[in-house]
């Protein structure tokens, strides 16, 4: 009879656990990508061209021809000024932000070549406290565009930014007036600016350097603007067109020269200098 008696086994699953960034899920259209061919393709969604956030080590790579040769003024920290607390302390904040992305704060400066061309080049860092300017931001700024004009070389700077950093009040505002007159130098002296807006791009840093460049750039659907859309809303009591702040709508009213997809960036800064050299 033990024929027809099938034995018992213990069935074990095999289930592997796959690390959480292998997929990621499209803004745009609810897509489920493979990071590994999103990377691939300059982290733009193949279906629909929907740009996802980069950081700015990322943008180096995309924009130089060998990334940052060097790096500037890694060692600059944010102090705090006003001994502002809210629901957890800015200096916390501060800790918390350098561990999760490096202590860089919310811009990484540096030179690099474009096409063989040196170049300056700042990018902000979105992750550190919503790549909000605060006096770092603004000093190095400020020195990166010190650099251009001893060393004659164009400058770039990618943005991404929530705005001036309101944990340090006036001293973020200063920023303001402090990178524009920066930028004035870079003017006076000739030499090109090339200002690139990203999602997002927003508050004082839009309504300071992001829109001083001789040409400004912008990646498509990138939010553009001082103020936020519900903000606005709110304030004006009026519902807005469709499309307001995106970087399609600020092309349409001439507040930006051009809209370059994320993988034709490099090609597009390398003619443009190429013009304006």
């Amino acid at each position: 009879m033990s024929w027809f008696k099938k034995p018992k086994q213990k069935i074990t699953s095999q289930k592997r656990e796959l690390p959480p960034d292998v997929w990621e899920k499209c803004d745009g259209c609810g897509e489920i990508l493979y990071s590994g061919r999103l990377a691939e393709n300059d982290h733009v969604c193949p279906t629909c061209g929907h740009h996802f956030r980069i950081d700015a080590l990322t943008y180096a790579g995309l924009l130089l021809d060998e990334g940052f040769e060097e790096e500037f003024d890694t060692g600059l920290r944010s102090a705090d000024p006003l001994g502002f607390v809210d629901s957890k302390s800015y200096r916390d904040r501060i800790e918390a932000a350098s561990e999760e992305v490096g202590p860089e704060d919310a811009i990484r400066t540096g030179s690099g070549r474009v096409d063989g061309r040196q170049v300056k080049l700042g990018a902000m860092e979105f992750r550190f406290i919503g790549g909000s300017m605060g006096s770092v931001v603004g000093e190095k700024i400020r020195r990166l565009a010190e650099r251009a004009v001893d060393e004659r070389d164009p400058l770039i700077i990618v943005s991404a930014s929530g705005g001036a950093r309101m944990q340090e009040g006036i001293y973020s505002l200063m920023q303001m007036a402090k990178t524009s007159a920066a930028l004035d130098r870079v003017a006076d002296a000739g030499l090109p600016f090339l200002s690139i807006l990203t999602h997002p791009t927003t508050g004082g840093v839009t309504a300071s350097y992001a829109m001083l460049g001789d040409v400004i750039l912008a990646e498509p659907g990138a939010l553009i603007g001082f103020a936020g859309p519900r903000v606005i809303r709110e304030t004006i009591r009026q519902d807005l067109p469709e499309g307001f702040q995106r970087s399609e709508f600020l092309l349409e009213h001439g507040m930006v020269d051009q809209i370059v997809p994320r993988g034709e960036l490099k090609e597009r800064v390398s003619v443009l200098l190429g013009h304006m050299c």
